[in-house]
């Protein structure tokens, strides 16, 4: 029988490098202070000895080296954006992502958010999570917390955001620009309050604002519903039924836009002869040629890298609160043009 070989231990990387185990655990965690010539010393010597952490030991260490990443809505797409940005940024950091979603409402978000603290997550990352403000700060005071979507700031937990008053008065001034009045807006009302800071709550307000800015404060029309494309078709319809249907929305989310788009193919409108259309997000579906939406980019790989930046931060002992503001830009392809010269035809 062959003889067992036997698995190279923090110890013997510290003896090999000639440093103590403390240094090598402080390059394992990629804490503050490390040099690079420490940082370069240890890792060859876990090369040479063939040095593998063990998630186990270093979850009895008091870290799991495991990030809990919460999603309300894993149909949206702009998700999986966020979450490459923060999946890249953990790996560099040593850390895994652990995925879970909640799209039933606050009572399941909270038993998703305990399930993760149970199983000795080291942070958590919540993108655009139910409850209030006071909901939050409760999840910041029990572990490092980062939430991504919501305007902050937080005195427990950090923030990343796209700038959603920006955005929405991007796309007013777009349409306003090419003639549009009768300018919609689709704000999304779901089994949840709405709280401030909520990216529909802010990206509504941008809408209202942006509008008053123009002139064209008579034409506010802000449409409640979902999300989501049944919710953007159903919007349409809405619109259409009007003696006065609008010209042009802002659809709050791309997922709605290319919901109009459907419904507004399904009643033989023009887009963007008799109706322009708008995203927000420039999720990949947005750039196909057979799409073309115009929509508002939020950088969203940088949001997510970002966010994760900024967990591994608090992790490593950051007390101090951080609210980041990402800047957004407008990508304009097909789905927008000059308003009609006559009525948007029913």
């Amino acid at each position: 029988m062959s003889e067992q070989i036997k698995r190279a231990t923090i110890s013997d990387v510290a003896l090999h490098a000639g440093v103590s185990r403390a240094a090598v655990s402080k390059v394992l965690r990629g804490a503050y202070g490390v040099s690079g010539t420490m940082k370069a010393r240890v890792e060859a010597s876990m090369v040479a000895l063939g040095y593998r952490p063990s998630a186990l030991a270093r979850g009895m260490r008091g870290s799991s080296f495991t990030l809990g990443v919460f999603v309300v809505d894993l149909q949206n797409t702009f998700m999986s954006v966020l979450i490459e940005g923060i999946r890249a940024e953990a790996e560099v950091s040593g850390y895994q992502v652990f995925i879970g979603e909640a799209s039933r409402g606050l009572s399941q978000q909270r038993q998703m958010i305990e399930a993760m603290l149970d199983r000795k997550m080291d942070g958590l990352l919540l993108i655009a999570p139910f409850g209030t403000a006071g909901d939050l700060e409760e999840i910041g005071r029990a572990t490092p917390t980062v939430v991504l979507g919501r305007h902050g700031p937080g005195q427990s937990y950090d923030t990343v955001a796209s700038d959603d008053m920006a955005g929405s008065a991007l796309i007013v001034d777009h349409l306003a620009a090419l003639g549009h009045r009768r300018i919609a807006h689709l704000k999304h009302v779901g089994r949840e309050n709405n709280e401030d800071g909520m990216p529909q709550v802010v990206r509504a307000q941008g809408y209202i604002d942006a509008m008053v800015r123009n002139g064209l404060e008579p034409e506010v029309d802000v449409i409640e519903g979902r999300w989501h494309q049944a919710g953007g078709q159903h919007a349409s319809e809405l619109m259409l039924q009007r003696p006065h249907p609008p010209t042009a929305v802002h659809a709050g989310t791309d997922m709605a836009a290319l919901g109009v788009l459907a419904g507004l193919y399904e009643a033989g409108i023009s887009v963007p002869g008799d109706f322009s259309v708008v995203g927000y997000d420039n999720v990949f579906a947005a750039s196909l040629p057979q799409v073309a939406l115009t929509s508002v980019d939020q950088s969203g790989v940088e949001m997510g890298s970002m966010a994760a930046r900024l967990l591994v931060e608090r992790i490593q002992g950051r007390r101090e609160p951080v609210s980041t503001v990402v800047a957004p830009s407008l990508v304009v392809r097909r789905t927008t043009g000059p308003a009609p010269a006559g009525p948007t035809r029913n």
